[in-house]
Formats: C-alpha cells, sequence, structure tokens
C-alpha cells in the first residue's frame, strides 16, 4: 500500500474517537492521533485508567484536545448513554475506531445476557455505531474503522447459539467474535454504498502484538518471544485505516509479513467465509433484533 506513518497528514479539524483507548492498541493510535493535531474522544469503561491514558498522552503532546468519556461495551444501557452524551458534546464525527474487546475469558455473560466476547466485541460496537451513524454523516468524509483479528479465520457464526450455552471454547468463541467484526464492516460498508453516503468502512488487524489482551493465554511469553511485535506496530493498520486517503471502502488491512502477524500495513487475507453476503446479512438482522438497534435497512 506504501503508507507508512510519515504518510498521516495533519489531523487539526478532523474528531476521533476510538473506544478502548486506554491501553494496547487503541492508546497508541491515540497517542499518535493526539500528535498530529486530532481532537479525540477516549471511550473508556475504565475512568481510572483513561485518565492514567490521557496524562501519557499530554507528557507528550501537551497541547492535545482530548476528552475522556465512559464507555461499557458490555452494557447497552451504556452505549445508549454514551451516545447520547457525545451527541450532545459533538456536532460530528470524522473518525469512529471500534478498538475495544475482549479475548478468550473464561466464559462469562453481558449485562444483557450475550455471551462476553460477542456481546463485547461485536454488539456493543454494532449498536455503537448505529447510534453514532448521523455524526459521522455529518462530517465531510465520515469513516468506521473496525478492528478485527487473524482469528476471525478460526470463527463459525452460530446462529443456534451465539451465547456459547453449549460447549462453551473461549478460542472459537473469540474467532466468532472477530468474524462477526469483521462481517460487520464489509456489510456496513455495502449498505453505506448503496445509500449513497460519504462515509465509508475499513477493517483492520494488529498481526500478534504484544497487549494486555493476552492476559488469558498460557503460552503467552513463548509466542511473544518468536513471533509477535510491539503494540506501537500493531496500530500501525488502524492508522492507516483511518488516515489513508485512497481507500474508497470495505478494505481489510493488516500487517504484510508472515501469517501476517508482523510488518508493515497492506491488504490482509479474510476468509471465503467472511465474504458471504448471505451470512452477512442474516447476521446484520440478528444483531439488530439483540440489540434493539435497527439502522441501513436494505431495500
Amino acid at each position: 500500500m506504501h503508507w507508512s506513518i510519515d504518510s498521516i497528514p495533519n489531523l487539526n479539524h478532523k474528531t476521533i474517537l476510538i473506544t478502548g483507548a486506554n491501553s494496547g492498541i487503541g492508546f497508541e493510535a491515540a497517542r499518535v492521533f493526539a500528535a498530529k493535531g486530532a481532537r479525540l474522544i477516549l471511550a473508556c469503561r475504565n475512568q481510572q485508567k483513561g485518565q492514567a491514558a490521557i496524562n501519557r498522552i499530554l507528557q507528550e503532546s501537551p497541547r492535545a484536545q482530548l476528552t475522556l468519556m465512559s464507555l461499557d461495551l458490555s452494557s447497552l444501557d451504556s452505549v445508549k448513554a454514551f451516545s447520547a452524551a457525545v451527541t450532545e458534546q459533538f456536532d460530528h464525527i470524522d473518525v469512529l475506531v471500534n478498538n475495544a474487546g475482549v479475548m478468550a475469558p473464561p466464559y462469562s455473560k453481558t449485562k444483557d445476557g450475550f455471551e462476553s466476547q460477542f456481546g463485547t466485541n461485536h454488539l456493543g460496537h454494532f449498536a455503537l455505531t448505529a447510534r453514532l451513524l448521523p455524526l459521522l454523516e455529518k462530517a465531510e468524509a465520515g469513516r468506521v474503522v473496525v478492528v478485527s483479528s487473524v482469528a476471525h479465520r478460526l470463527g463459525h457464526i452460530r446462529f443456534k447459539d451465539l451465547n456459547w450455552e453449549n460447549r462453551y471454547s473461549r478460542w472459537q468463541a473469540y474467532g466468532q467474535s472477530k468474524l462477526a467484526n469483521l462481517m460487520f464492516a464489509k456489510e456496513l460498508q455495502r449498505r453505506l454504498q448503496a445509500r449513497g453516503s460519504r462515509v465509508i468502512a475499513v477493517a483492520v488487524h494488529p498481526g500478534y502484538s504484544n497487549t494486555n489482551l493476552q492476559q488469558y493465554m498460557p503460552v503467552n511469553r513463548l509466542l511473544n518471544s518468536l513471533f509477535s511485535q510491539s503494540q506501537e506496530k500493531g496500530a500501525l493498520p488502524t492508522l492507516c485505516a483511518a488516515t489513508q486517503p485512497d481507500l474508497s471502502g470495505g478494505e481489510y488491512i493488516g500487517p504484510n509479513g508472515f501469517l501476517e502477524m508482523q510488518g508493515k500495513p497492506d491488504l490482509a487475507y479474510s476468509t471465503p467465509r467472511s465474504n458471504d453476503k448471505t451470512i452477512a446479512r442474516r447476521l446484520w438482522d440478528v444483531s439488530e433484533k439483540m440489540t434493539g438497534e435497527s439502522f441501513l435497512s436494505v431495500a
């Protein structure tokens, strides 16, 4: 793609919202966006950690425009309250980065009764995007960036048991949530394009990056020593997707190295399953029913 971090233009007139901006990929992206002059909304579940992230960013970029707001993606009530607060405080959003997530935890459910990974990683962001789309439409060229994973290759959308109430597998459940993220981004782009919207949707994955998401991985030290890249480099696909002017929507961007674990941002591999439009439409319909959010209907 011939992109590098030096390609990022001045972002003085951009408003960027990042979920999970207090650590990992989200923090690294926020740090760069702030240095480039963007006005940032840091959407964080833990406000103490969010404030610590802001303090770190201000040490590097003292003039950064940073707003910390509370968002718990595992709660649809929190998504609604957060979206209402954002709509009250901001007149538009240029870029929405759906970054926050959980990876391979022991079985649990969200406050709304969804399996924690599907509920947080996919449904929470689905509802958030639905509610913030009007602000994205008010931007000159709005953009939604959805963070997926190479683990989408493990995923199947288990329509008969989306909440994994039978035979829970933490890694297959994670794969399902990341497949849902990727399919959502692709279906969102198709619907935006059909509507003639200026907003585009782009999916990314960070490769194998050394972040706090790995807390439930028992062999992470060995894997990190062999394959991982820093979270700074893991943020590059997100930064590229958010700022590369030549993107038209529907792209999937990840590292271009061995097995896409590390490397420079480039177009990434997505499985045939992730490109199945029939399954994507069914997932969209089910997601609307589960979240109570309805938007961008197909004619």
